[in-house]
Parts: C-alpha cells; structure tokens; sequence
C-alpha cells in the first residue's frame, strides 16, 4: 500500500539535501536566470554601430548626403578615416573597423556628368551575421539618403535608380559562408568544455576515492600538484586541435592562410587556460556531478558572450564587458585572424596578452585556494 507519511519522508529528506548541497541549488537557480537575462538583453543577431572608417578622395554635397544617411541608418559608427588601401584593409583585418567606406576621386564630377561612379564599402565579411545586415540594408539608405537630403539643382541626383553605385567588396569569406566563421570559433568552444570538465573532475575524482589526501600528504608542493595534474590533458587538447583542423580543411573548406606559429602559440595559451580554470572548478566542488555542474555554468558565458554564436558587436556595452573577460572570446578572434585573415605572430599579441593575462589571474586563484584546503 501506498504510505501517504512515508512518501512525505522522502520528500523532506530529498528537501533538506538538496538544501545542503549549495552547489547544486545555485545553479538549479542560476543557469535559468543566467539564460534568461542574456538570451533577453544580451543577444541580438542585427548588430548596429558597427565601427567604420572612410577613405574620403573627393568631398561634396553628395558625398556628406550618402556619409549622414549611412550614419542615420545605426548600423555605421564612423570612427576615423584612412589614406589608403592599404590601411583600410590592415583595419578590417586587426578588427579595428568591420567597414571601410572609399569615395573615389572626383566622384562629385562624375555623378554630374552622368558617368556613374563607383563608391566601395569593404566589409569584414569573416563573421556574416554580423556585416550581413548593414551590407543588405546599404542600397536603401544610400536611396533614401538621396531622397531626402538632395533638393534643389541637385534634385537630379535623387533620382531612381541614382547616378552612382555601391560596390560591396566583402573580404575573408566573400561568399558568406556561415561554416567559414562557426568552425574556426567551434575549436574554442570544444577545448573549452572539455579540458574545463576533464582537469575538474579527474582532480575531484580522486577526492572522492581518497587519493587526494595521499597526494596531499606527500612534499609536493601545490605548484608542483597543478602542473602534473594539467600537463597529461595538454596532450589531449593537441590531439583535438590536429582532428579539428584536419576536418575543418578537408570537409568544410575553411582555408589556413595565416602563420602556424601563431596558431600554436595562441591555442597552447588557450589550453593551459583552460586546464587552469578546471583546476580551480575542482577546489570549489566537492564531487564529480557538483564539477561538471560548475563546468556548465563557466562554460555557458562562454557559448553565448564570446561571438561564436551571436554577433560580438551587437551586444550591449555590459555584455561586451564580460565577454571581454573570458579567454575563449580573444581565441575566437585570434583563430579567425590566422585562419580566414591571415594574420601573424605580431597581429595577434592583444588576443595573446589578454588570454595570458586570465590565465595569470585564474592560476593566482587557484593556487590560493588550494593552498585552503590543504590547511
């Protein structure tokens, strides 16, 4: 028969351990409303006030027209200006710009002599989402611009179609292939959760067999105790990255351009990271289920903030801000610079300082929480 008081019994009890073990009720409540603030504040998949530079040949009436339409439009943040190709496309490939904007010499003249002109919006193509709208949407507001600001003798210039053109010169993934961006930020995100949740639950694995106060107990320092934790899982981040590349070329079609010394500096940087942030998960948690769950809710962020899924740029300012502190969001960067942009050594040095300045910070943290619980 069934025990109406018995069943009660087991529901305190379930009540009262789940009370107890803090860990878990945080992220039972955590992670849904961790979810819920950014999926309903942080993401937006139209990014606006993309940060753009304009190579500015010729000046005139119809020039700041089209210029003030593109910056009424929200979608271009107008930044500064360039001399040169050459400058323009070392912006777009640093990230410092997603749109170069060129005004031809003599575009004022040509447009009134009916020879129509081109004017060239270069785009940072590498992330589709994220030019996608601004690149769709300029022939209207180039139109709408005309309309709306051109009267008088120079009303002949707001016809339909106008006397110009816009050529869109879309660079490191010119056929706007969705693969070409979410592969290369995909590695970031598998050595995330795996080398997190490997070096967390190996290392708590052996606190709940009792091994752990053995290693303890023996004169190893905790320096000493990390380093020989980690390293084996290094090996298997390689092993990773070698499969990762090898189906990246051969079944994506995603092009290695860039210097491969920069690649393996910058992901064995991003590996001991990692493996560092799984260290210090494993002196927070007391079993395996509680590090896989605290993996989890680091790992989240990461997925979400760091660009691989959503445009970077169209986030809020506070969500920039955290992505800015998670290392996979500079490897994102720094995988796409060297694989789609070609980028080198020297090209990539802010994403390599500001991962090696987390992982100082996160190995600082670790080490003096685990000198706690040798205490």
């Amino acid at each position: 028969m069934f025990s109406l008081s018995r069943f009660l019994a087991v529901m305190v009890k379930e009540f009262v351990q789940m009370r107890r073990d803090r860990v878990t009720f945080a992220m039972m409540v955590g992670v849904p409303i961790m979810q819920l603030f950014l999926f309903g504040f942080a993401i937006n998949s139209d990014p606006k006030h993309l940060p753009t530079l304009i190579e500015m040949a010729d000046e005139g009436p119809i020039t700041r027209a089209i210029l003030m339409g593109m910056k009424a439009s929200d979608y271009f943040d107008f930044v500064g200006t360039v001399t040169g190709q050459a400058e323009g496309d070392r912006a777009l490939r640093d990230g410092t710009a997603d749109f170069v904007v060129v005004i031809p010499p003599r575009f004022e003249r040509d447009v009134v002599r009916g020879l129509n002109p081109q004017i060239l919006l270069a785009a940072d193509a590498s992330d589709p989402a994220a030019a996608g709208g601004a690149v769709a949407a300029i022939s209207g507001i180039v139109t709408q611009a005309m309309a709306d600001t051109l009267t008088g003798p120079l009303k002949f210039a707001a016809a339909r179609p106008p006397p110009f053109s816009v050529a869109v010169h879309k660079q490191f993934n010119a056929e706007g292939r969705t693969s070409t961006n979410i592969v290369p930020g995909l590695l970031g995100i598998i050595l995330s959760m795996t080398m997190v949740l490997i070096t967390s639950v190996a290392i708590v694995r052996e606190s709940e067999k009792g091994t752990m106060e053995t290693l303890i107990a023996t004169p190893a320092r905790p320096a000493e105790v990390m380093l020989g934790k980690i390293l084996p899982y290094v090996l298997m981040g390689y092993i990773q990255t070698i499969v990762f590349l090898i189906a990246a070329r051969l079944v994506f079609d995603v092009p290695f351009v860039g210097s491969p010394l920069a690649f393996f500096v910058g992901f064995n940087l991003f590996i001991v990271v990692n493996l560092a942030l799984g260290f210090l998960v494993s002196t927070v948690a007391r079993n395996q289920m509680q590090a896989m769950q605290v993996s989890f809710f680091l790992i989240l962020p990461s997925i979400l903030l760091s660009g691989f899924m959503f445009p970077f740029a169209g986030m809020p300012g506070w969500a920039q801000v955290l992505g800015s502190i998670l290392p996979t969001t500079h490897f994102l960067r720094l995988t796409r610079k060297v694989m789609l942009k070609g980028a080198t050594l020297t090209d990539i040095r802010p994403e390599m300082l500001a991962i090696g300045l987390i992982m100082l910070v996160i190995v600082t943290i670790a080490l003096r929480r685990y000198r706690q619980t040798l205490d």
